[in-house]
Order: C-alpha cells, then sequence, then structure tokens
C-alpha cells in the first residue's frame, strides 16, 4: 500500500507531508489526501516511488561520502 510506504519514508526521513508532496508530486496536500481515501493512478504510483528510491539513494550516497 503506497500510503504505508509513504508514511514510513516520512518517519525515515523525518520530512513533513506537505514537503514529500511538494517534492515527490507537485501537491503539497498528496499525503493529506492520502490519509482521506484518495487512491492515486496507477503511473502517479510508479512516479511517487520511484521518487523515493531516488532520494533514498541520494541520501545513502551523502551519508557514505560524509563518513
Amino acid at each position: 500500500m503506497l500510503l504505508r510506504t509513504i508514511e514510513t519514508f516520512l518517519r525515515t526521513h523525518a520530512m513533513p507531508a506537505t514537503k514529500f508532496g511538494r517534492l515527490a508530486a507537485h501537491d503539497p496536500r498528496f499525503v493529506l489526501d492520502l490519509r482521506m481515501g484518495r487512491i492515486p493512478r496507477p503511473d502517479t504510483e510508479l512516479r511517487i516511488r520511484a521518487w523515493m528510491q531516488g532520494y533514498a539513494d541520494r541520501a545513502a550516497a551523502c551519508t557514505r561520502e560524509a563518513a
């Protein structure tokens, strides 16, 4: 389920829901709408999942470089 994955991502990266929405979906209400029952289109879900993976990969790379 996309919402559960996003909630885990938000906790892991200490990111507010509105910032995630702006960065990943260009919609600050995206996560709030999902929490209220919005069902994203399949292509939107794929794009959001890809964005989260890219963000996590970049964060991991920055952590490795800093060490």
